[in-house]
């Protein structure tokens, strides 16, 4: 045989001292390189988006779209790489939500959003402000919660501590942002008394002055005196409680006023504006000990991008273990409620457990078949290949995470089956001894030298294209196939370079020791056994085509199983996390205190749950974001009427249910305890793909916006009444009543007030905005001055009513002589999206059909049946914008949209992939029959891949998709060298049909060899629950394939081809 290149290469590694050099600088490199590569649980995806918030006193969410909302929309369309602009118009400001597409580069995007700002400055009315922008980045989510907690201290000296503690925190290296959730402030309050500020003719708004004014100072300059220089100050700021009361506030019968004769002056915590409070669970040794709510501060941290969360996170807590010595006091304790470095490392250590245990197990399958000198052959060759991945990694800048390792995991059972088909050949030869020891090994690399080049290069032509999925899921799922492309290319370089060196030291020795004759193939078990159930096939037509007849009618019925929903199709299963969250929201208009007795019933009810270790509740604010949150936009959630409740699980290894099933279990409980109070109760896990709004979004366009939340509540209620659909809420306030002091200007004007009196004075007592601050070198943040009436003489429109304003005469008018009070419901938030107004409805998914898919495939019969404005219909939209505002329509998105992209994209991967091994094995047979036939093989193995996943019960995912992908390249790699060893054997003279027997005979071992390795890599990772469908995939599919390949694939190529090989049969008779 013609040494080919695979036979040169391994001609020079073969007997060389530089291999054993080579095989250890690799793995030093490769060792060396994982120390460096930061670890994280989940790879960083970076989604450029920007918040922008304007604000514009007095204007109604109607006047705030049309004067600001819609000019800026109109210039941030024209920015290049926007993908949608989210708005909110509401009173007196405004949001808008900018998303670049994926893959935007970030500052590049923030700068041309700046740009196109400033060049449109001159469109905001007067009296807008400039918008003030918020960057956005997954490196702004928290990756440690520390919640300090206490039966003897309060909230307000917890957030003291707090404050201290996160001083400390931020020292520490690598450390970006920290931010104390809950607490009160240090705020001096001047509580006014309307009687006392009507008999000293004092109005609020000359309080708010006279503090001003007497809160100044500056460095006034300088002046030279006796040839000296002098530096002057003037004025003194505010230091003390006592400043603030002594301060003359007017004169009233030729006697100053002091604020204390006309107010009380308090230095203490602020009014509660939200309460946190932690809790254990009966997960939880402390529960006994324990049992109640505490007050609570969390103080949670977040990390430069690129940092390693694992090392932060350890540094942090080392610590805090010093600073509980001065400066935590020993009644404060402070527990960890998010340690994403620590799941993180959780994670990386039991992939990289996994990665340990496939190896092992590969190498005893080889060692089965090849004995221990084979196994150790390959056993030698994995790390090896790992070893240059974990370097390509470091290079390419990537994280040890789940994605990056489950690359690894995959393709543990591929990157052997290089070195095992090189390995098994060699032993082959070895044991026929019908050529001396080197020559018989470069012979066994020539003959599968180069189809082995050829199988790599088809299964890379399968796994690479899985990298261009565009959208969110496009760079979670990249460092899959880019990885385990990269770690396929190695193995390719050590199966021709290491292994040859290794197979001939090792394999060769054990048949020196054995005298044993050589012996053909065709006295072995396999050849037999394989005769036996081929032979018949290929002598008898009839035989012939039943076999193929069932296996096609098999196939039909296995794809059948998706339309009968026998096997459901989603996104990404829920994975097994150990924190989920309880998001409440009461009606606009509920109170902080009615809130919180809500949020307090449904913790109470979470702390009896056996695998909750410990909760904390977040009233009147968001707990510390997720990723999912972070796009949902949790951190803005504030007010009386909303509450979080963040729940931590027992670990994984310790409780038998998974988080997912645990939240169901729960979920129908705690909407039951939200039905008591009239609250919308929403039970939020982290999403195992790229984070959206909600599972399920149904977004409502339309002619008219007041129709348009008529639609959208019957949608609620369609959705509301859909099975497996779960907490159904829509983006539409509660109505809430709004008093209009309408002011009467004729009145005012003759009473010597101006209208802007009024709304200072009122706007400065009601809405209790720091006029002032008080001086505080040593203060962690500013204590505001705040001016209010009393709680007890706000109580009723009637008592704000009965407020005196001074007028400029200097005489005090009532109030209620100026103006008149309206009732009205205070107007709603305009939502916009992409330039259209819009209606949100979000709803979950929960059940046995967890997929959106399946509510929404069934939707369109029941959005016709709604009631319509006459002359108008609904339409559906599945993907793209909306075009045509004329009618009503509802276009779905949220994970719909996602999983419809994924899909499309993967099918459209699938296709390239197809073509290009195609293109790749014509290249290598000159054939254009020969490549299809080989690639029966693909099709057979859907066969597997849905009767797996119909066995197990489990839903065809994303990463199934990608099993499946994955799966054509390896069993189009085993059909390649088994019709290649055909072709060798019909060259050499052989029948067709005692070459196919021979093929099958001699190819056997190593194709179960490299299946039995894909199957063992892969049901490893059989029972994470986001991988589990490219498990299935992988070993079901490889396992009938596989049979399927050997039986089913040579019969066609007889089929096909034994008219041409028994003409040249004749002829060289």
């Amino acid at each position: 045989m013609q040494e080919g290149m695979s036979g040169k290469i391994a001609n020079f590694f073969i007997n060389s001292k530089l291999t054993i050099l080579l095989m250890i600088a690799l793995m030093v490199i490769g060792v060396y390189s994982s120390t460096l590569i930061p670890r994280e649980e989940e790879p960083q995806i970076n989604v450029p988006m920007a918040d922008l918030m304007v604000g514009y006193p007095g204007a109604s969410p109607a006047e705030m779209e049309s004067r600001v909302v819609e000019p800026l929309e109109k210039a941030i369309a024209n920015i290049k790489g926007v993908k949608h602009i989210h708005s909110m118009a509401m009173n007196g400001q405004a949001m808008i939500i900018v998303q670049f597409k994926v893959g935007e580069d970030i500052e590049r995007s923030y700068v041309k959003l700046y740009d196109e700002l400033i060049k449109h400055s001159h469109l905001f009315p007067e009296g807008a402000m400039m918008p003030m922008i918020k960057t956005r980045s997954i490196n702004d989510v928290p990756m440690l919660g520390l919640t300090l907690w206490s039966e003897k201290y309060n909230d307000f000296e917890l957030k003291q501590i707090a404050e201290e503690l996160s001083n400390e925190v931020e020292r520490v290296n690598q450390v970006s942002l920290t931010d104390v959730i809950g607490g009160r402030s240090r705020e001096v309050r001047i509580s006014l008394d309307k009687d006392k500020l009507k008999a000293n003719n004092i109005d609020p708004l000359q309080v708010m002055q006279m503090v001003k004014a007497n809160n100044q100072s500056s460095q006034s300059g300088k002046f030279n005196s006796g040839d000296q220089e002098f530096l002057l100050t003037t004025g003194k700021f505010l230091k003390s409680k006592e400043d603030v009361e002594n301060l003359v506030v007017g004169v009233h019968q030729n006697m100053p006023v002091y604020l204390h004769q006309v107010a009380q002056v308090t230095d203490g915590p602020e009014v509660p504006a939200n309460y946190v409070s932690f809790g254990y669970g009966k997960g939880n040794k402390n529960y006994s000990e324990f049992p109640s709510e505490y007050s609570a501060v969390t103080l949670s941290v977040a990390k430069v991008a690129g940092a390693d969360a694992m090392r932060i996170s350890e540094e942090i807590i080392e610590h805090i273990e010093v600073l509980k010595k001065d400066l935590i006091p020993a009644d404060v304790f402070v527990e960890v409620t998010r340690n994403y470095g620590d799941t993180a490392s959780h994670k990386v250590a039991e992939l990289l457990l996994h990665l340990g245990v496939a190896i092992v197990a590969v190498t005893v399958l080889v060692m089965l078949a090849m004995g221990w000198r084979g196994g150790l052959v390959v056993f030698f060759s994995v790390p090896l290949t790992f070893a240059l991945t974990l370097f390509s990694y470091y290079m390419l800048d990537y994280t040890l995470n789940r994605i990056t390792l489950f690359a690894l995991v995959f393709v543990v059972g591929i990157v052997v089956d290089d070195s095992i088909i090189i390995a098994e050949n060699m032993h082959r030869h070895f044991k026929m001894k019908r050529l001396p020891f080197k020559q018989a090994a470069i012979y066994a690399i020539n003959e599968v030298g180069n189809p082995t080049i050829l199988a790599t290069f088809t299964v890379i032509a399968a796994i690479l294209p899985m990298a261009f999925v565009s959208g969110m899921m496009g760079p979670y799922m990249s460092p899959m196939p880019i990885g385990a492309s990269i770690a396929m290319l190695l193995s390719l370089f050590v199966a021709l370079t290491v292994t040859p060196y290794l197979g001939y030291h090792l394999l060769r020795e054990k048949d020196a020791q054995e005298e044993k004759e050589a012996e053909g193939h065709d006295t072995g078990f396999i050849y037999k056994w394989y005769k036996k159930i081929e032979q018949p096939l290929l002598d008898n037509k009839g035989k012939r085509w039943a076999a193929l007849i069932g296996t096609v009618v098999i196939l039909l019925g296995s794809m059948s199983m998706f339309y009968t929903n026998s096997v459901a199709v989603k996104m990404l299963p829920f994975d097994n996390k150990n924190e989920f969250q309880v998001v409440i929201d009461m009606d606009e208009g509920t109170t902080l205190e009615r809130t919180a007795v809500v949020t307090q019933e449904v913790a109470q009810y979470l702390s009896n749950v056996p695998e909750v270790v410990n909760y904390q509740n977040y009233i009147g604010t968001s707990a510390p974001i997720t990723f999912n949150g972070l796009v949902r936009h949790y951190d803005m959630r504030s007010g009386s009427n909303v509450a979080d409740i963040q729940v931590n699980l027992l670990p994984k290894a310790e409780r038998k249910d998974q988080s997912h099933d645990i939240v169901k279990r729960i979920r129908e409980d705690i909407q039951a305890i939200g039905d008591k109070y009239g609250a919308n109760i929403k039970l939020v896990e982290v999403p195992p793909g790229p984070p959206v709004l909600s599972t399920l979004v149904a977004e409502i366009y339309g002619p008219n916006y007041e129709e348009q939340i008529k639609v959208a509540a019957q949608v609620k209620d369609i959705l509301a009444n859909t099975q497996d659909v779960v907490d159904v809420d829509w983006m539409v306030e509660a109505d809430q009543t709004e008093y209009t002091f309408e002011i009467d200007r004729e009145r005012s004007m003759l009473n010597g007030v101006a209208p802007a009196q009024l709304v200072g004075n009122l706007t400065y007592l009601l809405r209790e905005m720091p006029i002032s601050h008080l001086y505080d070198e040593t203060a962690h943040e500013q204590t505001g001055i705040v001016m209010a009436l009393d709680e007890s003489e706000k109580s009723s429109i009637d008592e704000i009513k009965e407020l005196s304003i001074k007028n400029n005469r200097g005489e005090n008018v009532p109030l209620s002589n100026l103006i008149k009070v309206s009732e009205k419901k205070a107007d709603k938030t305009i939502y916009r999206k992409d330039q259209n107004r819009v209606v949100y409805v979000l709803a979950d998914m929960a059940g046995d059909l967890e997929s959106p898919a399946y509510a929404i495939l069934g939707m369109e019969e029941k959005l016709k049946a709604m009631d319509l404005p006459q002359g108008y219909e609904v339409n559906e939209l599945y993907m793209g914008k909306i075009e045509d505002e004329r009618n009503f329509t509802v276009k779905w998105d949220g994970e719909w949209q996602i999983t419809l992209e994924v899909f499309r994209d993967l099918g459209a991967a699938f296709m390239v992939v197809i073509i290009v091994i195609y293109m790749l094995i014509v290249g290598w047979f000159q054939n254009f029959k020969t490549p299809i036939v080989m690639m029966i093989a693909i099709p057979l193995s859907l066969i597997g891949i849905i009767i797996g996943h119909w066995m197990l019960g489990a839903f065809f995912t994303a990463t199934s998709f990608i099993g499946m992908i994955a799966l054509a390249g390896v069993m189009v790699r085993n059909s390649v060298l088994l019709i290649d060893f055909i072709e060798i054997r019909l060259k050499e003279g052989a029948p067709i049909k005692q070459a196919i027997i021979d093929a099958g005979a001699v190819r056997t071992t190593p194709i179960l060899l490299t299946t039995g390795a894909v199957v063992i890599g892969a049901s490893i990772i059989l029972f994470d629950p986001i991988f589990q469908g490219l498990a299935i995939s992988l070993v079901a599919g490889a396992i009938v394939s596989t049979i399927l390949t050997l039986l089913v694939v040579p019969l066609i190529y007889y089929m096909t081809e034994k008219k041409k090989w028994e003409k040249n049969e004749q002829s060289s008779k």
